[in-house]
């Protein structure tokens, strides 16, 4: 059991990525639940499944390629608990002049920086993944 769930959903899905795998399975979480269906959305992921095994869930990954090249570069994770990031809505930073995206946790949940600068939020910020 991890204390740092998003930085072991993150490091997992990155090395995931690093080792050519199709998919991942991950320890259930609401928070990492919501953090994986974030970034299915911004097509990081191809699908995300939950499975409940004797009472047990896990979530399964799909990861996204194109033509054998990984969509995902890198995932900096920015506040960890040790060391935590707040940033009002007019700090939210780009990434790589918006290739990237950046993941937010507001009072409305995690979104990405673009969706928070929106709706006028500010938050923890959690990452950047490009």
């Amino acid at each position: 059991m991890t204390n740092d769930i998003v930085g072991d959903t993150l490091i997992r899905i990155k090395n995931g990525y690093l080792a050519g795998k199709k998919q991942v399975e991950l320890p259930y979480s609401k928070i990492g639940k919501s953090l994986v269906k974030l970034l299915a959305k911004n097509k990081y992921l191809t699908s995300v499944e939950i499975i409940e095994n004797n009472n047990i869930k896990t979530m399964l990954v799909k990861l996204a390629y194109n033509d054998k090249t990984p969509v995902v570069s890198d995932v900096t994770r920015v506040s960890k608990p040790s060391y935590r990031v707040y940033v009002k809505t007019g700090k939210i930073p780009n990434v790589f002049s918006g290739l990237g995206v950046t993941i937010v946790s507001t009072p409305q949940g995690l979104m990405t920086g673009k969706e928070a600068r929106k709706k006028r939020l500010g938050g923890e910020l959690l990452c950047k993944i490009w």
